[in-house]
């Protein structure tokens, strides 16, 4: 398979199923990478998953895609919000990035409305469950 791609789960991530079931829906975090496994090679893309709750890492893991990826999706979780190190990182790169959310972060508390990595990212999905990340592989399979 060609063109690897890499999503990245930001902080809290790995406790999907268990937390806020409400917002976040019931598929644990095991069931949904599956899920972007599985579309990802359907579409004939090879797919890393990572995830971390730290903020460090998450930045050393978007400086090492530089030379290994075609393209970043990335669920930043709250660093969405105000990590502009993680911003300036995917801006250094220069891969692209898109950027999801499983929640409509426009329709939930006024801190989740702004995004600092938005405006280096080539687009947004969010609100659309664990489908977010798969319209998102579908999407970066267009870019690259």
């Amino acid at each position: 398979m060609k063109n690897p791609i890499l999503v990245i789960h930001g902080p809290n991530l790995n406790l999907l199923g268990l937390r806020e079931p409400g917002v976040y829906g019931t598929s644990s975090f095991d069931q949904i990478n599956q899920e972007i496994r599985d579309y990802s090679e359907k579409l004939g893309l090879r797919c890393e998953i990572f995830q971390s709750n730290s903020e460090g890492a998450l930045i050393d893991k978007i400086h090492e895609a530089y030379d290994t990826f075609c393209g970043i999706i990335l669920n930043a979780g709250a660093y969405t919000h105000y990590s502009y190190a993680i911003r300036d990182a995917i801006a250094a790169i220069r891969l692209p990035c898109i950027e999801v959310h499983l929640s409509n972060v426009h329709a939930r508390e006024e801190f989740r409305h702004k995004s600092v990595i938005a405006p280096v990212c080539v687009g947004t999905i969010a609100g659309f469950g664990k489908q977010s990340y798969l319209l998102a592989i579908q999407a970066m399979s267009t870019l690259i």
